[in-house]
């Protein structure tokens, strides 16, 4: 009698397809259904490529070919492959903001993993949101899994002006409101603004967390810099699909890379590339997901001894993701910031000294020398007081230097409906000077912390000239985004924080030299001040994101998802 086809010794898949149980007869049935031959999927490695394709995504809309390429590197290596799409994550398109998703994604790509018949993962995000939320949900199963990041998009272009995604609308749409520009003109610099598939192609989010996935461990070599576009990025994720093949035959699992030394690669990384803010709540829950440990202390002492080395917009003013490959990419990046890193720390292709072995840099401008960084320091920093006991951050690389050290009179906006309804009235009593507060766009309040702490200028101001001005929320902002801007501010004011007591003409001081933000109102005076009641959602996922998430400061997971054991594996009855 046939025992039937069975898979190779400890594959998990083998639960599902092997022996003479009906229901294992039954899954092979149901794989013949769909057109595979027993001696296709007999004894092979499952894996499953997890697509954030939609035709919203933006970002991803090479991510079918790549996901047919990556298949194709699968069954070159001898697995059988699946594709598997999950929530997508749409920058510009969700609201109210994709981070209000990133723990639906982790969430989703978890029970994904665990209740399918697959022995390893590949991970394919790129905007925003997706990288972060796919790697959590592979870290809280375990199982083998290889990150393929979409890659930047190709540089914009507008009368003879390279342009930068983000950066340059927030540039751009400030001269419109003051005037400098017509209509006409910010419609035709918008349209040569995004020209092909692939993520913001400034130092933002998505790049950010690219190389952060590189120098974690968890993507081929030089995966983080490759243009979307580039016939190199097909390759790379052929070239994946046939290494996550190899590592589910070595057992060699997304906890067994993971270590200390490995995040702190990745926080090494994100600040010597002058990298988005959003970078650190990132960080902290995909290192508290392993088990690893990762607060806001931790980043400001690597930021203190990292200096910044990768002269990108918005940081600088030239460069972009396409020059930064070109002039050595990820590779060339890591190599040169190698005594800054642990080499011996674990990567899906052996060591990270190994990974960057050779790599050399051809742009010295674009890629500093160690001995002549861009800054001394690293991009970010957190910043603590009366205003922020638990924390809150700046990009001062991005910041502009007159203002790291400001005391200025708050002007308040209760929420983003009244910062649109009174910014540009004429009326409004604001001065270069005055600090811009913004409150409830926290993770709560917003909710889901969305991306509004780049405030916009008063229009009279913008008229008078002014291009900057401190400005202080419980928001988080765009990677591509530039400015004095204070965020994160924990805990947000939704939750209690001292943010929900200021009040118009507050002093508020900024010292980041010091690392210090400030409310200078006496503690008694404060006693007796109340802050408005939350608005709590009460149905569907922001009720119960609302109910569950940690702040700023701790990485805004949820807590039962944050800890503990992964689920049991699912019994095949």
């Amino acid at each position: 009698m046939s025992k039937g086809p069975r898979s190779a010794p400890g594959l998990r898949s083998a639960r599902w397809f092997a022996g003479d149980g009906m229901r294992q007869a039954n899954h092979r049935s149901r794989l013949m259904q769909l057109g595979f031959a027993p001696e296709e999927f007999a004894g092979k490695p499952v894996i499953g490529v997890i697509n954030t394709w939609s035709d919203l995504m933006h970002c991803h809309g090479h991510f079918r070919e790549r996901a047919q390429e990556v298949k194709r590197g699968v069954f070159q290596a001898g697995g059988i492959a699946f594709e598997i799409p999950a929530m997508a994550l749409p920058e510009v398109f969700q609201k109210p903001s994709t981070m209000l998703y990133r723990n639906m994604l982790a969430m989703e790509t978890e029970e994904i993993a665990r209740s399918l018949p697959l022995d390893g993962l590949v991970l394919m995000g790129g905007c925003d949101k997706t990288i972060p939320g796919l790697v959590m949900g592979a870290i809280s199963m375990g199982l083998p899994a290889i990150v393929v990041p979409a890659g930047p998009m190709l540089r914009g272009n507008w009368r003879g002006k390279a342009l930068g995604s983000g950066s340059d609308v927030w540039k751009y749409h400030a001269e419109l409101r003051a005037g400098t520009i017509t209509e006409d003109e910010w419609n035709e610099m918008s349209a040569g603004l995004s020209r092909s598939a692939g993520t913001c192609m400034t130092a933002g989010t998505a790049s950010t967390m690219a190389l952060a996935a590189e120098a974690m461990g968890l993507t081929l070599p030089g995966a983080a810099s490759l243009p979307a576009v580039d016939s190199g990025h097909s390759r790379m994720a052929a070239a994946c699909g046939r290494r996550i093949v190899a590592m589910v035959r070595e057992g060699l699992t997304i906890g067994a890379l993971l270590s200390q030394d490995s995040v702190d690669n990745a926080v090494a990384a994100t600040m010597a590339f002058g990298g988005s803010t959003n970078a650190i709540p990132h960080l902290i829950a995909m290192a508290r997901r392993a088990g690893l440990e990762m607060d806001l202390e931790r980043f400001d002492a690597i930021s203190r001894r990292v200096p910044l080395i990768a002269n990108l917009r918005p940081n600088g003013d030239t460069y972009l993701m396409e020059d930064f490959h070109y002039a050595g990419g990820s590779r060339g990046f890591l190599a040169r910031l190698a005594p800054h890193l642990a080499l011996q720390a674990r990567t899906v292709s052996g060591t990270l000294g190994e990974q960057i072995a050779g790599a050399q840099v051809f742009n010295d401008d674009v890629i500093r020398p160690l001995d002549n960084p861009f800054q001394p320091e690293g991009g970010l920093a957190v910043l603590r007081g009366s205003l922020a006991p638990q924390g809150a951050v700046i990009k001062h690389s991005a910041a502009s230097p007159h203002l790291l050290t400001h005391t200025g009179p708050a002007v308040v906006f209760d929420d983003y409906d009244d910062l649109a309804a009174r910014l540009d009235d004429p009326s409004l009593p604001v001065t270069k000077d005055s600090v811009l507060v913004l409150r409830r766009a926290g993770p709560v309040g917003g909710p889901g912390f969305p991306e509004w702490g780049m405030l916009p200028l008063p229009k009279k101001l913008l008229e008078q000239g002014v291009r900057d001005m401190v400005r202080v929320s419980d928001a988080r902002m765009s990677g591509t985004s530039y400015g004095t801007c204070v965020l994160h501010v924990a805990p947000e004011s939704a939750r209690g924080g001292p943010l929900a007591l200021v009040r118009d003409g507050d002093l508020i001081a900024l010292d980041v030299p010091n690392r210090r933000l400030d409310l200078l109102v006496a503690p008694e005076e404060l006693a007796l001040r109340e802050a408005a009641p939350h608005r709590a959602q009460t149905r569907g996922w922001t009720a119960l994101y609302q109910q569950h998430v940690s702040q700023a400061d701790a990485g805004c997971d949820l807590d039962f998802l944050e800890r503990g054991e992964a689920s049991p594996e699912p019994e095949i009855h």
